[in-house]
């Protein structure tokens, strides 16, 4: 080890691992996080539900239970903070027989140990008063008021930024290649060269056990779990106003009704075991599926209504919980099997890696020059008519439309690119651009020439996700992406 060594490394740059480096940076460390995509939060999160469970999902025996309810009481602050979209709309978990109804009191009685509140079994009436939508065929329905929404990739993008702004050093393109134990601490070997460090985390979601592996404590194994999503058009925007769940099974939540940040609503997902690591193919088998438990829900929903469909794998440990501690290697701590509800958990496992760094020997001397807070984004289509016009005429990028569908100026998109989007996806993450009605027909070859500008990148290494994801190509036989 030298003066170039890190005090902490992390592995895998979704939501947990960004998480972490937002917590470890109000803290005197050197740090760094290492990402093998393009971009944080572009694998597992990217793909997210975007739930904040309310609390009393997980069994108390579990990681997850405790972790699930520490974790919910977080969101607030983070959004304060960090200026991210986020709002408590409250959940109805739904019975449609007597017997779902004792699962309703199951889920009642657990919540109210924990301290959850505000949760409240429903009847008929009240449910046909509150969500008028919501199948009449439904017994009665258990809400809970703490549980919310989120855009998981916009919270990504905002913990790494807030981590930047306090020192973190970000890799991307660099996945992990070996890791191997030295005195005082680790090397990691990266696509962009070795990075040494005292302790290292690993964050790297369905790769987590091949990581593990790496650093000789292969103890456990990942198996994926393909969950499809279906996007639907905005002219549904209030069918229902709380994510409606049916009661759950012991392997999945069910397939759910949920009204996003942006007022799209979004239901989904399935839950199947898939051997394929990168299989992120939506089917027709998992859209009917979808559909036709959503219409026992929601009667009024169709797949005509569909405007975007995507799939997103969960990593799911032995034993279906948490793996969060150290392990036989001196420095390696495992943060693995981060599935539903890793990401209402998210901010309580961060805190609870500190924890374990220090008792592992790592000083914790917090960092009087920490910054909360990061610089707000421009939304215009957030602004009254006023403000429009006043920003506009300050800088006129921001009075040209870029995304018809979503209403997202050129501005906004410079501003991305300018925090980071090196990528189509990336602006798309940061400001809905290609997210509307036509799914990017109209805004795609704007977004990909400014990109080209600003990056000074020619138009033909332009990419959606990074990696060989190009758009367009030079002809055969001239310099630039293959064809």
């Amino acid at each position: 080890m030298n003066d170039r060594t890190y005090d902490v490394a992390i592995i895998g740059g979704g939501i947990v691992g960004c998480a972490i480096a937002r917590e470890l940076s109000r803290y005197r460390l050197k740090l760094v996080l290492i990402e093998k995509e393009c971009e944080v939060g572009f694998g597992t999160s990217k793909s997210n539900s975007g739930i904040i469970h309310a609390g009393h999902h997980s069994s108390a025996d579990t990681l997850k239970g405790p972790l699930e309810w520490a974790g919910n009481q977080h969101w607030d602050r983070l959004h304060a903070e960090l200026d991210f979209g986020f709002k408590r709309v409250g959940e109805l978990m739904v019975a449609w027989d007597d017997e779902q109804r004792s699962i309703l009191d199951t889920y009642l009685q657990r919540g109210r140990e924990r301290g959850v509140p505000g949760l409240e079994i429903w009847e008929k009436d009240r449910i046909r008063k509150e969500e008028p939508n919501v199948s009449r065929h439904v017994v009665a329905g258990l809400h809970a008021p703490t549980a919310g929404v989120v855009n998981p990739y916009e919270v990504c993008f905002s913990l790494i930024d807030s981590a930047r702004l306090n020192g973190l050093e970000v890799r991307v393109n660099a996945p992990v290649q070996d890791i191997q134990p030295l005195e005082g601490g680790l090397k990691v070997d990266t696509a962009q060269g070795p990075v040494l460090a005292r302790y290292a985390i690993n964050a790297a979601g369905l790769f987590a056990d091949r990581i593990a592996a790496m650093a000789g404590v292969g103890t456990f194994s990942i198996l994926a779990r393909k969950g499809e999503e279906y996007l639907l058009d905005k002219r549904l925007k209030g069918l229902v106003t709380r994510i409606i769940f049916p009661c759950p099974t012991p392997t999945s939540k069910g397939v759910l009704v949920i009204p996003t940040f942006d007022g799209t609503i979004m239901v989904g997902p399935t839950a199947n075991p898939v051997l394929d690591r990168s299989d992120l193919t939506t089917s027709m088998d998992g859209g009917e599926e979808i559909f036709e438990q959503v219409r026992r829900t929601v009667p009024g929903i169709s797949p005509r209504d569909c405007i975007a469909e995507f799939a997103g794998l969960r990593a799911v440990a032995d034993g279906e919980d948490f793996i969060i501690g150290p392990t036989a290697v001196k420095g390696f701590i495992n943060v693995a099997g981060i599935q539903s509800p890793g990401l209402t958990a998210a901010p309580a496992i961060a805190v609870r890696v500190a924890e374990i760094l220090r008792d592992e020997g790592l000083a914790l001397e917090p960092d009087d020059t920490f910054q909360p807070a990061v610089p707000k984004h421009v939304i215009m289509a957030d602004l009254d008519t006023g403000a429009q016009a006043a920003k506009a005429a300050k800088d006129p990028a921001f009075g040209r439309i870029c995304c018809r569908c979503e209403q997202v100026t050129e501005g906004e998109v410079i501003a991305a690119i300018g925090a980071g989007a090196g990528t189509l996806d990336g602006i798309k993450f940061r400001t809905r651009a290609g997210m509307g009605r036509c799914q990017g027909g109209f805004c795609t070859w704007r977004c990909m020439e400014l990109l080209s500008r600003e990056l000074d990148m020619p138009i033909d290494r332009v990419t959606k996700r990074g990696g060989g994801s190009w758009i367009v190509c030079r002809r055969d036989g001239e310099e630039g992406a293959p064809s």
